[in-house]
């Protein structure tokens, strides 16, 4: 059975750092990318970042303008996301999420199989 297990979500200060990860089991994903989407109150789900197999290639959504960072670590099967300098509007649940089908990299929630529970991030002002 695949999991995909969040951690680092919490409170943080407007203009603060969080850094999330995301550890896997149950199947290995070194050849596939990870994603990392967000869904606040009354909104829907959002794209926020992805990562190639290998690191290569990382793709954001607009809003981030710099901010995050996603990194990989495909020996521990984890996926992180750096989130410097947030804001209010960053307040979200944030889900990692995992390509079933090898060396894609997807900006939808459509191409991802696997998701895990999802972490809370609050900033707050």
């Amino acid at each position: 059975q695949v999991q995909l297990v969040e951690s680092g979500g919490g409170l943080v200060q407007a203009g603060g750092s969080l850094r999330l990860s995301c550890a896997a089991s149950g199947r290995t994903f070194s050849r596939n990318a990870w994603g990392w989407f967000r869904q606040a109150p009354g909104k829907e789900r959002e794209f926020v970042g992805a990562i190639s197999w290998n690191g290569g290639r990382q793709l954001y959504g607009d809003f981030v303008k710099g901010r995050f960072t996603i990194s990989r670590d495909n020996a521990k099967n984890m996926v992180y996301l750096e989130m410097n300098s947030l804001k209010p509007e960053d307040t979200a649940v944030y889900y990692c999420a995992a390509d079933g089908t090898p060396y894609g990299l997807g900006l939808t929630a459509i191409y991802y199989d696997y998701w895990g529970q999802g972490t809370q991030v609050t900033v707050s002002t």
